[in-house]
Parts: C-alpha cells; sequence; structure tokens
C-alpha cells in the first residue's frame, strides 16, 4: 500500500479491522452525507475513494444511466483518465457494450478480466487499452423498486479474475451507490416539490379531523380571511357555507367514507365576498395519529364561471333588449313538445305568437338607428310587464318578437292576449323629443292542431302574422288552412321560379312611351312576364317572392341583358329608342351586391360579344325607398353610371315617402307621376293639385316628367295643360311582346 492511499483511509476514518466493521464504517459515511443533504456528486465520489482504499490497485467508477433509460452518463471516476470519462459519458446500453454497457442492459453482474480478448469490448478496447486498463468488473445499480439507476464499476490495469471477497464489495459498493442516488433524488424531488407547493397559483391546505391546518401554501393563506393563522385553524363548512346544501352534505358524507371528492362550489373570500371555486378533496390516512387527514386543493373560477355566464347569455339571449333569442326559443319549443309526448297520449297544448312592429324601418330611417334600438328596449320592457310568468319572450329579428304561451290554445284567450299586448305596446312613447305609438301586426299558431315542431310552429305564425300585416296591419291573425294553402302556392312558385330562366319561361313585354304633343313613341318600359305551364303568373304575385328569396339578383341581370339585346337590335335598325328597366331595392342590398351590379355592365360586353355598353340607350327605374336609404355607395354607383350615359328615374313617385332633400341629393334625371294620381284625376281635384305641384317641382329641379296609367282622353288633356313630355298609358299602347313591339315600331 501506497503512502497516498495510507492518506486517504486515515482522513476517512477507516481502519485494519475486520472486513465487517469496514463496510458499517462505510455505509455510516454515506448515510451521514445522505442526512446533511450533500450534493449527490461529492456522495459518488466519496464512495469511489473509499472502494479505491478498501482495494489496492482498484480504480473505480459510476455511471448512472439517463432519465430515458438508454445511455450511461458519468457520476464519479476521480481517478480514470479524463479522456476515457468523456468517451464513455453518453454511451448506448446493449449487449456488448463493454462492461458496463451491458451490465446496464442485461441487468446483471459482467466480470471481464482480460479487456483485449473479451467480445463485449471487440468494438470498445482501443479505449481502456489506452488508458492502461486491462480488466473491468461491472454492478448494475439497482433501485428499492428493482430498476437499473447505473452501474458500479472497478478496473485493473492488469488482467485480473475476482475474489468472492472482491466480488462482495463491488456489490456492496453497488448497495451505496443506490442508496446515495436514490436518497439524494428523493430529497431533490421533496425539495423541488415543496418549491411547486409554495409557489402554485393553486390554493393547498392539509387539515386533520379537527380543522387544524396541518400545512398551507402561500396561496392558501391570500385567498380567504377565513384562515385563522393564529391559532392555525381553518373552519371548512364556514368556509363552504354559501354552496348549494346537498352538495356540501354530499361532500362531507364523501369524505367521511375516506373516499376523494372533485366539483364547483361556492365559497367565501371574506365574509361579503362570494367566490366559485372548483374543489378537490383527498382523504389521507395519517399512520402516526390514526386519524384521516384531507388535501383542500382549491381553485377560483370566478373568473371563468363569469365568462361562461357571459357567453351563455350571448348564446341564448338578444343583448339589446335581453330577451331569449331565437336558439333559446326554438330549445324552450323543443323541451314543451317532448315534455308533451311523454305525458302517455295526453298532449299539452300551447301556443307561439309572433308580432312585429308596423313601419319600424319609417322609424329607424327618421330618427336613426340608435333610437330605433331605444324604441325595440322600450317594447320588450312592456312585453315583460303583461306576459304571464311560465311564458317565454324572445327577439327573433329586427324588429320581430315571438312569445311561447303554455296552455294557451283558445282563440278567444288567445285574442284577449293579442289586445292585452297590443295596447302595453301601443301607449305613447318619447324618444328623441318626439311622442310617437308603435302598432303591432301579430300572428298565432298551436301545437299540435297547426303544427307539431317548432321550426313548423315559427312559419305559421309568421305566415299568420304577414296575414295580419296584409289585412291592415295592427291587428292578429290566426294561422289556418288558407294561409296553409297560400304558403305552398308561394313556395310551389319559389322552386319553379328558380329554374324559370334555364327554362326560358321568362320574358319581357314592352309598353311604348309617348310624346303626347306629337304621338312619337320616345322610349319603352321593359315589363317582365312569367308564362309557366302555359299559364302567365302575375309579377305582383312572383316579383315578392323573387325578392325575398333573393332570385331578384339573378332575375334583374337576365331583365338587363335583354333590355340591352332589344336597345341594339333597335339601332341596328336606326330606332333611337330607349328601354326603362325597373330596378329592385335588394340588388343593391349589399356593397356585395353593388359590386355586382356594377360588374354586370363590362360582364354584358363580354358576354354578347359587343365593342361597348349602349349605356344611353337604358334608363334605369329605382323606387323611392332605394333614394330614401341615402347609401352613399349607393349614390355613387348611380352617378358613375349616369356619367356613362345612363338615365336614373324614380318609378311611382308619390306613393312612398319621398321629399325634396332626397331629390336635391340623388342622382336622378327624371320622375314618372305614379297612376294612381292620373286615375283619381276626374273624381278628386286635390289630385289635380298634387300633380300640378309635382310637375312645378321637378321644372324647378331640372327633371323631365312622365305620367303613368293614362287611359282616357281627360286625363290626356290635363296631362297635355301641365305640358308633361311623356305619356304612358293604355289609351296609347298596351305592353306588348318583343315581336309586336318591333311589327309596331
Amino acid at each position: 500500500m501506497d503512502s497516498s492511499q495510507i492518506d486517504i483511509k486515515a482522513d476517512l476514518g477507516i481502519v485494519h479491522t475486520d472486513e465487517h466493521k469496514t463496510s458499517l464504517e462505510r455505509y455510516s459515511a454515506i448515510l451521514n452525507m445522505v442526512l446533511e443533504a450533500v450534493p449527490l456528486g461529492e456522495m459518488l465520489h466519496s464512495l469511489v475513494l473509499l472502494i479505491e482504499a478498501q482495494k489496492i490497485g482498484t480504480r473505480a467508477s459510476v455511471l448512472l444511466l439517463s432519465d430515458d433509460g438508454t445511455r450511461l452518463l458519468s457520476g464519479a471516476a476521480p481517478n480514470l483518465p479524463n479522456d476515457y470519462n468523456e468517451a464513455i459519458n453518453g454511451v448506448l446500453i446493449g449487449p456488448n457494450v463493454g462492461s458496463c454497457g451491458t451490465a446496464a442492459y442485461l441487468q446483471q453482474r459482467v466480470i471481464v478480466e482480460d479487456i483485449e480478448n473479451h467480445p463485449n469490448w471487440a468494438d470498445y478496447k482501443a479505449l481502456p487499452l489506452k488508458a492502461g486498463l486491462r480488466a473491468c468488473w461491472s454492478e448494475p445499480i439497482f433501485d428499492s423498486m428493482g430498476n437499473v439507476l447505473g452501474t458500479f464499476a472497478m478496473y485493473y490495469d492488469t488482467i485480473k479474475s475476482p475474489t468472492s471477497q472482491d466480488l462482495n464489495l463491488i456489490q456492496e459498493a453497488a448497495r451505496l451507490a443506490s442508496l446515495a442516488i436514490e436518497r439524494s433524488r428523493g430529497l431533490h424531488l421533496q425539495r423541488l416539490s415543496s418549491k411547486i407547493f409554495d409557489s402554485l397559483p393553486i390554493a393547498l391546505v392539509i387539515t386533520n379531523e379537527q380543522n387544524a391546518v396541518l400545512t398551507c401554501n402561500p396561496s392558501f393563506a391570500q385567498s380567504t380571511t377565513l384562515y385563522d393563522v393564529k391559532n392555525n385553524y381553518f373552519n371548512v363548512r364556514t368556509y363552504l357555507k354559501p354552496s348549494n346544501s346537498e352538495l356540501l352534505q354530499e361532500l362531507f358524507n364523501t369524505i367521511r367514507l375516506g373516499q376523494s371528492w372533485q366539483g364547483e362550489l361556492k365559497a367565501r373570500k371574506n365574509i361579503n365576498d362570494i367566490i366559485d371555486i372548483e374543489l378537490v378533496v383527498t382523504v389521507i390516512r395519517d399512520s402516526l395519529t390514526q386519524q384521516n387527514c384531507y388535501a383542500w386543493m382549491i381553485t377560483d373560477i370566478t373568473a371563468r364561471k363569469t365568462t361562461e355566464k357571459l357567453i351563455d347569455f350571448q348564446n341564448h339571449y338578444d343583448q339589446l333588449t335581453g330577451l331569449a333569442n331565437r336558439k333559446h326559443l326554438f330549445k324552450r319549443m323543443d323541451s314543451l313538445i317532448s315534455e308533451s309526448h311523454c305525458l302517455g297520449g295526453e298532449i299539452e297544448p300551447f301556443s307561439m305568437m309572433i308580432l312585429d312592429l308596423d313601419h319600424f324601418k319609417q322609424i329607424n330611417d327618421t330618427l336613426g338607428s340608435d333610437n330605433g334600438d331605444e324604441v325595440l328596449q322600450t317594447v320588450a320592457k312592456r312585453l315583460l310587464e303583461v306576459l304571464p310568468d311560465n311564458s317565454l319572450p324572445a327577439r327573433i329579428a329586427a324588429d320581430e318578437f315571438a312569445i311561447v304561451l303554455p296552455g294557451y290554445d283558445s282563440t278567444e284567450k288567445l285574442s284577449d292576449f293579442a289586445e292585452k299586448i297590443k295596447a302595453a305596446i301601443g301607449k305613447e312613447m318619447s324618444v328623441a323629443n318626439q311622442t310617437l305609438s308603435v302598432g303591432i301586426s301579430s300572428g298565432f299558431a298551436t301545437f299540435p292542431s297547426d303544427a307539431t315542431t317548432a321550426e313548423l310552429m315559427l312559419n305559421c305564425a309568421s305566415q299568420a302574422m304577414y296575414n295580419a300585416k296584409a289585412s291592415g296591419r295592427n291587428c292578429h291573425q290566426f294561422f289556418n288552412q288558407e294561409i296553409q294553402l297560400e304558403a305552398e302556392r308561394i313556395a310551389q312558385l319559389h322552386f319553379h321560379l328558380k329554374k324559370a330562366i334555364s327554362q326560358n319561361e321568362l320574358e319581357l313585354f314592352y309598353q311604348p312611351i309617348v310624346n303626347p304633343l306629337s304621338g312619337d313613341i320616345v322610349k319603352a318600359e321593359a315589363l317582365l312576364r312569367w308564362c309557366h305551364k302555359g299559364q302567365y303568373i302575375s309579377p305582383a304575385e312572383f316579383i315578392p317572392i323573387a325578392e325575398q328569396s333573393g332570385l331578384i339578383v339573378e332575375v334583374g341581370e337576365w331583365v338587363k341583358t335583354q333590355a340591352v339585346i332589344t336597345a341594339m337590335d333597335l339601332k341596328k335598325r336606326g330606332l333611337h329608342i330607349p328601354i326603362a328597366v325597373n330596378v329592385s331595392t335588394l340588388e343593391f342590398w349589399s356593397l356585395e351586391l353593388q359590386t355586382r351590379f356594377l360588374q354586370f355592365f363590362d360582364d354584358v360586353v363580354e358576354k354578347l360579344n359587343i365593342d361597348a355598353f349602349p349605356y344611353e340607350m337604358i334608363t334605369l327605374e329605382i323606387t323611392e325607398s332605394l333614394m330614401m336609404k341615402q347609401q352613399k355607395e349607393v349614390c355613387e354607383l348611380l352617378s358613375l353610371l349616369r356619367q356613362r350615359g345612363i338615365k336614373i328615374s324614380i318609378d311611382d313617385f308619390g306613393t312612398g315617402y319621398s321629399s325634396l332633400s332626397y331629390l336635391v341629393s340623388f342622382p336622378v334625371d327624371q320622375i314618372k307621376i305614379d297612376k294612381s294620381f292620373i286615375h283619381q284625376l276626374e273624381t278628386d281635384p286635390r289630385h289635380k293639385a298634387l300633380v300640378e305641384a309635382i310637375v312645378s317641382m321637378s321644372r324647378a329641379l331640372d327633371l323631365t316628367v312622365i305620367a303613368e296609367g293614362v287611359e282616357t282622353q281627360r286625363q290626356l288633356d290635363f296631362v297635355n295643360q301641365q305640358q308633361i313630355q311623356a305619356v304612358q298609358g293604355y289609351f296609347y299602347y298596351k305592353p306588348m311582346s318583343k315581336q309586336d313591339f318591333f311589327k309596331l315600331m
């Protein structure tokens, strides 16, 4: 034994006594280091030195298995060359990977007496031989569960076989390494757990059966004022008292049986501040006191619950009025229908009322949408004041409301209710410093006599409501078979109208517009006709269907295309006869449709393969409702078309809500006086005055005038007295087919 080894042994307090005593000293030394929480690297370093001191000529090492269990990493090898340690750090374990790699892989001791000639070292022997290492014995290090933690190895500079004492020593070294590694990792995990425990945003507290706090983290101490820090006491029942009593009883019954519990409850942040919490309670049996302890994990979910309530409100209620929305309405009706089916043959009827505010668009247009919203809120408030307790009011469209009325099915009871609603809503209200009264049109449908599903109930009640509007407004109607037949006809017309263009069922008739002084035809209005299965459908019937379904855009483009073809055919014959085309307000309903409307004129040039669009041959007839909208984009669009040569005419002037301000600001070329004024010239002198005023106003604004509906000589004489430039009516010509129109020309 050389002097350096004697010094090491002396420093460690090891003396040459019997083997058992020396082994105990080694265990004592490592255990003391574990208890003092010495870092693992230092403990393994000391262990290697202890073993090397016991066995002269030994150079030992500890390698640790990586977390993924595939590689060996340096643990401690103070007397092996650095080059060698660096080379084997991170080596993959395997069946023939030296001594340590094989021992870790096979989980058994591997003894190699001659490294140079052993198959385990065939691919690796250059490394140890260069370091002067000739033999290597390796022992797997196991944890208490039998899992490999690493290897303990003893190297020699000569070819060497172990004695029984050597094998006992390497086995003991592996056990000591296991103790150091497991306890070190355990302490590390404990410290880590403590840090996590203290830093978690979730409140954690452990109590015993007497509500004494055994331990808690800072989050818990800050989460409630009900924790008595001075007496280390936490009354759980007081803390959770705001919760549902049945749920609380379930909680305490469960943990009393030693079972875990999880759920959402109310709790006190302080005496006056109630919060929502998610609680997980785990029962732990204390082996020392033989009592149950309770780990309470408390998460404040108040913000989440508030958000959930907001989302639920947005999903089921109208934000403007606070009434139920369409989704919630259908859910309630589906529930009533399901409950009725569960009554064992006894059907429980209920009714649905749809009500729509009369002329609400006028309110919005004149007072503005903000004041329109105020009207809707007032209507909703008045509804709530007179509704039965078990009813459900909802807002399902802009100015359309619905009410579900369980138990209501008699027409008498529903009529009384309708009058009550009408009286409540119809009371005067003050909006924007103006006093106004709102009328309602309403319709009723009843389950199961009228419909058996929520969707059909809504459709039936809506059809009845539209009938009420058609009957003069501010009244109510009940769904009946007549309404059903009308609805079915509308549905059939809608279905066939979608195919009308492709099946060549649409055609344009033309009604000439005449200069009354010369009798010359100066223009013609294109009038759409639909012949379905040999029968003409009235435009008054199918145009509203086209508008409601959105087909009006496609139909309008077809009309304009045919009008262009006709205008070009006339031009080829040397006839400069412009064609007037009616344009629906719905063709300008959105920015997208406005863009499409303008794009049409470029598309038709390409479609008809013409050099340029004949703008000067087309007049667009718009309604006063479009003029009232005063959309900047619509004005710009029509102004652009006027610059290209198209004329803009206001059709049926005087029947809407037009005013001088609209005429001044809107891009208009001419006015067509509605035929209703012309027809009453002979019976009502006031209509004469009105026509005179319209003509005078038009001249002042430099607008041309067309009189529609002239059918008699006396009407024509009056028109001529007013020096109206153009006349349209049966007195001259009825609408005619294109073929007849061309013959006339």
